[in-house]
């Protein structure tokens, strides 16, 4: 049976806080508690948190103590020391070293096909079971997969967004992604980013993966030859997409994504936050989750 790696080391700057702590459900239940609740209904199971060591007490008795009796669970860390082929992160650096190397940091922990997502995301039961379907069977260790959402149901009324945009071939096979950011809804309906104009439809990366071990020594390569680049660097990040990318321009791996219709939501901006409440609290009228988890 899959896993889930759970990214949640990071604090939401724009956010203002440790959204991933913040609940949302009407039992107190962080997007989180959904997650894992629907990743449990496809299937998974095994969660694994990847979470710093500073939050670990508060992540444990807030979040991982939510689910005994339920699910396996562990933690893993993110530390900007732990670094391939021994690289010692120059001494003013305190930024992460970004999704790629987070997902790499959980080599020790994973040892079957698995899923990444982020902590801090809504992406409906649907996305769980499509991607529960596909790791239960994937082709071989270099087929991977994406959950793709269309771009106008990942849009923040209160402030523009950064998305994975995806170029799928006609066999559903993702070619590659352009992170762009300052994508917002515009006063006439359209989309844009600057001048350009994004159709709806646009299948965007949520950064909801599915992968088996063998991302493991690919992020690895990805990690050394960023590290060759910016390991004097206070706040260059190496990005899951931008990695995954590369991979599939080298035909290391392949990607196929997963067209869901499920629908995404997240607290980008503070002010997002009663928009994913009210969210919660119809689906939760809906019958499609129970009123506490």
């Amino acid at each position: 049976m899959p896993s889930l790696l759970v990214l949640a080391a990071g604090m939401g700057s724009r956010y203002g806080g440790l959204k991933q702590l913040d609940p949302v459900g009407p039992g107190g239940e962080t997007l989180l508690d959904y997650s894992v609740h629907d990743a449990i209904r496809a299937g998974f199971d095994r969660v694994v948190f990847l979470i710093r060591r500073d939050i670990e007490k508060e992540f444990r008795e807030k979040i991982v103590s939510r689910y005994g009796g339920k699910v396996a669970t562990d933690c893993v860390f993110q530390q900007l020391t732990d670094l391939p082929g021994g690289v010692a992160p120059p001494p003013f650096r305190t930024k992460p070293w970004g999704t790629a190397h987070a997902v790499w940091c959980a080599r020790g922990a994973i040892s079957g096909p698995f899923a990444s997502i982020n902590a801090d995301d809504f992406y409906g039961a649907d996305a769980f079971r499509i991607m529960g379907a596909y790791l239960r069977q994937p082709p071989d260790p270099a087929s991977f997969a994406m959950v793709g959402y269309r771009l106008d149901k990942t849009l923040s009324e209160h402030g523009s967004v950064a998305r994975g945009i995806c170029a799928v071939d006609a066999n559903g096979l993702l070619q590659g992604i352009e992170e762009l950011t300052d994508i917002a809804a515009r006063g006439d309906g359209t989309i844009g980013c600057g001048p350009r104009n994004l159709a709806p439809d646009t299948p965007v990366s949520m950064n909801f993966w599915g992968f088996t071990p063998r991302i493991f020594p690919l992020l690895e390569q990805a990690l050394s030859r960023f590290l060759s680049a910016h390991a004097g660097s206070g706040k260059t990040e190496c990005y899951l997409p931008t990695a995954v990318a590369e991979m599939i321009a080298g035909e290391e791996a392949t990607v196929r994504v997963l067209p869901s219709s499920s629908d995404w939501f997240g607290v980008t901006y503070k002010d997002d936050r009663p928009r994913v409440t009210d969210s919660i609290r119809r689906l939760v009228a809906n019958g499609d989750y129970p009123s506490a988890l």
